[in-house]
C-alpha cells in the first residue's frame, strides 16, 4: 500500500477525521491533484488526554499541499465540523464557504482568534445555493438534523458526481427549515449519482430517527403535567428547532423562559440575527424566576451531558443562584453521548438525592435523533441510486454496518474506510490505494501539539504512576520528593532507603563512568525508580536534576 501518494488524473476521497470515530469531521475530496475540504471538526478530549479539552485532525497531508487545496466548505455549524477553524484557517489560507447560520457563527469564531477579515467567508445566501471551485462544482442542498441550515452537498467533477451527506435525517415537520424533498433528491438520483457518501451513526437503528414535530407533542404534554412544579429543560444548545419548540411550550403553558448557559444565549443571539426565533419569548433573570412561583418558570439549561462548568451541574451541586427543591422536574430532551455515562450519572444521583424528578427520552418521547436510522438510509439509497457507497461519521462498526445495508439494498460498491485511507472513487474499480498520516493533536493550553508527543504521554503515565524527583548536588545528600505516591508523606523510611540506594548506585560507578554525568543520571534514576516500585508497587516517572554538575537531566 503507498504511503506517499501522489495524486494522477482520478477523483479521490480521504477522510483525516470522522470516520471510525464519532466526532472531528474533516474530509477531502482530490480531482487531478487539486484539492476541496468539506468541514473541519473537531472533538473533545473526554479524558483520553489528561489536561486537554480538544483534539484534532493533524492536517500535515493537506497543509504540505497547501498551494492545491481550494476551499474549505462546511456543511453546518455543530463544533464537530467547524470547531477545528479558528485553529487551522489562518494557516491553510484558503476561502471558507458556508451558509447564513453557520457563517454567523464561524464569523464569531474568527473574531475571537483574531482572524475575522484575515479569513475570507463566503456566505452562500439561498437554499440549493451553487458555487465553482476549480474542478468541483458544489451545490448546498438542506436536510434535516438538529442544528439549523443542515446541508447535503452535491459535489459535481469531471469524473461524476458525489453526494455528501454531513449530518442528516428525514422530518416530515422539522419545525425549522424546508429539507430538500423526495421528488429533488429523486430527480438527482435520475442525474446519476457516482458515490454516496453517508452518515453511519444510527445505522444500527431499525426505526426512523423521528421528528421534531412529535418532539413538541412530547414536551407540551410533559410539561402541562407538572404544573405548580419548577421545572428545567436540558437540550443541546445548538438544536435551534427545540430551543423554538420549547420557547412555545413555556408560553402555552403560562410559563415564562430563564435561560442558564452561555451557549444558550449565543446560539439564540445568532438564530435570531439569521431570522429565527423571532417568537421565542424574552428570557427573565436568574432573581425574577426564582421570586416567580414554581409553576410559572420554565428554566433553560446546559449541561445534559454532564460537564462540571455547566449550569446544571453546577445547579445539582447548590453552586448556581437557579435552585431547584424536591419536588420539581428536569427534562432531559438529548441524548447520552458515549463517554458521558459517568458525569451523568454522578450528576443525576446528586439531582435524585435531593427529590428532585428526572424524565428522559426513555420515560417520554422528549427528544429524537438528528441522524438516520435504516428506514431512512435505505429511502435515500433508493432515491439516489449511487454507484457506490462510502459510509463515514461513526465508530467502524457503524460504517461497516452501513456497507452491509447498502449491500443488501443493491449498492453495487461499498468502500470502509479509516481515517488516512485514501479511497479513489473513479476511474475504474472504486477502492483503498494508499494510507497518509492520520495522527491527532491536542490543545494542550494555548499549544497545539502533537497527541502522541512526550508531554502528553508523560503526563498519562503521571497520572497512572506518580513522580518521583531527585536531586543530586555535590557534596549534599540526594533530595527525594515522591508526587502523587504516599510515600515521603506516609512512609519517611522510603525517603532514607531511597538515598542509601541511590548513593550506593552512584558510588559504584568505577572509572569513566563515575566521572560521567550520564551515568550517573541514568544510576540514581534506576536505583529510584526500584525504591518506589519496591515500596508502592508502581513503576513512577523518575526525573534526577543535578544542578551544578552537568546541567539538570531526566
Amino acid at each position: 500500500m503507498k504511503k506517499n501518494y501522489q495524486p494522477e488524473q482520478e477523483l479521490l476521497f480521504l477522510a483525516l477525521g470522522g470516520s471510525g470515530e464519532i466526532g472531528m469531521n474533516v474530509n477531502l475530496y482530490g480531482c487531478d491533484g487539486k484539492w476541496l475540504m468539506v468541514d473541519l471538526g473537531m472533538t473533545f478530549s473526554g479524558g483520553e488526554y489528561p489536561g486537554v479539552d480538544l483534539v484534532f485532525a493533524d492536517l500535515q497531508f493537506i497543509e504540505e499541499r497547501s498551494k492545491d487545496l481550494l476551499g474549505v466548505v462546511l456543511t453546518h455549524a455543530h463544533e464537530d465540523h467547524i470547531g477545528a477553524v479558528p485553529y487551522f484557517a489562518g494557516e491553510l489560507g484558503v476561502p471558507l464557504y458556508a451558509t447564513p447560520f453557520t457563517a454567523d457563527l464561524v464569523a464569531r469564531k474568527l473574531e475571537e482568534a483574531g482572524l475575522l477579515g484575515k479569513v475570507k467567508l463566503n456566505i452562500i445566501e439561498e437554499d440549493h445555493g451553487q458555487i465553482d471551485i476549480g474542478p468541483f462544482n458544489v451545490t448546498y442542498l438542506p436536510l434535516a438534523h438538529s442544528i439549523a441550515e443542515g446541508n447535503a452537498l452535491l459535489i459535481d467533477t469531471p469524473y461524476g458526481k458525489v453526494f455528501h451527506t454531513g449530518d442528516w435525517k428525514l422530518d416530515e415537520d422539522p419545525i425549522i427549515g424546508e429539507p430538500t424533498t423526495e421528488e429533488e433528491l429523486r430527480a438527482i438520483g435520475d442525474d446519476g449519482v457516482l458515490a454516496l457518501v453517508c452518515d453511519s451513526t444510527n445505522a444500527f437503528n431499525p426505526n426512523p430517527s423521528g421528528s421534531e414535530g412529535a418532539v413538541y407533542k412530547g414536551l407540551m404534554e410533559e410539561v402541562a403535567r407538572h404544573k405548580g412544579k419548577r421545572v428545567l429543560v436540558t437540550t443541546f444548545a445548538s438544536n435551534v428547532a427545540r430551543l423554538q419548540t420549547l420557547g412555545e411550550v413555556a408560553q402555552e403553558n403560562g410559563r415564562q423562559v430563564c435561560v442558564a448557559g452561555r451557549s444558550i444565549d449565543r446560539i439564540l443571539e445568532v438564530a435570531q440575527d439569521n431570522g429565527y426565533l423571532e417568537n421565542f419569548p424574552d428570557p427573565i433573570d436568574f432573581d425574577t424566576a426564582m421570586g416567580l412561583p414554581r409553576g410559572e418558570v420554565m428554566i433553560l439549561a446546559t449541561g445534559g451531558q454532564g460537564e462540571p462548568r455547566a449550569a446544571l451541574s453546577r445547579i445539582a451541586e447548590e453552586n448556581h443562584r437557579l435552585e431547584l427543591s424536591p419536588g420539581d422536574v428536569v427534562l432531559f430532551s438529548s441524548r447520552l453521548i458515549p463517554g458521558n455515562e459517568i458525569s451523568v450519572g454522578k450528576m443525576q444521583n446528586q439531582l435524585a438525592t435531593r427529590g428532585i424528578e428526572m424524565i428522559t427520552d426513555r420515560q417520554s418521547f422528549i427528544h429524537v435523533s438528528g441522524h438516520p436510522g435504516r428506514p431512512e438510509l435505505e429511502a435515500l439509497y433508493g432515491w439516489l441510486r449511487p454507484d457506490v457507497l462510502v459510509p463515514v461519521h461513526g465508530e467502524m462498526r457503524h460504517m461497516q454496518e452501513q456497507a452491509r445495508l447498502g449491500k443488501k439494498c443493491g449498492i453495487a460498491d461499498n468502500v470502509v474506510q479509516s481515517n488516512g485511507d485514501i479511497v479513489r472513487l473513479a476511474p475504474g474499480a472504486p477502492g483503498k490505494i494508499a494510507e497518509v498520516r492520520n495522527g491527532r493533536l491536542v490543545l494542550d493550553g494555548d499549544i497545539i501539539s502533537a497527541a502522541d508527543g512526550d508531554a502528553v504521554n508523560t503526563r498519562r503515565r503521571v497520572s497512572f504512576e506518580g513522580l518521583v524527583i531527585v536531586v543530586l548536588a555535590r557534596g549534599e545528600a540526594p533530595l527525594i520528593e515522591a508526587i502523587g505516591l504516599p510515600l515521603d508523606e506516609d512512609m519517611p523510611e522510603f525517603v532514607d532507603e531511597t538515598r542509601e540506594d541511590i548513593l550506593k548506585a552512584v558510588g559504584g560507578l568505577k572509572g569513566r563512568d563515575a566521572r560521567n554525568p550520564s551515568a550517573v543520571h541514568e544510576a540514581a534514576r534506576l536505583a529510584a525508580r526500584r525504591a518506589a516500585r519496591r515500596w508502592s508497587g508502581k513503576n513512577p516517572q523518575v526525573r534526577v536534576l543535578m544542578p551544578g554538575l552537568s546541567g539538570e537531566q531526566d
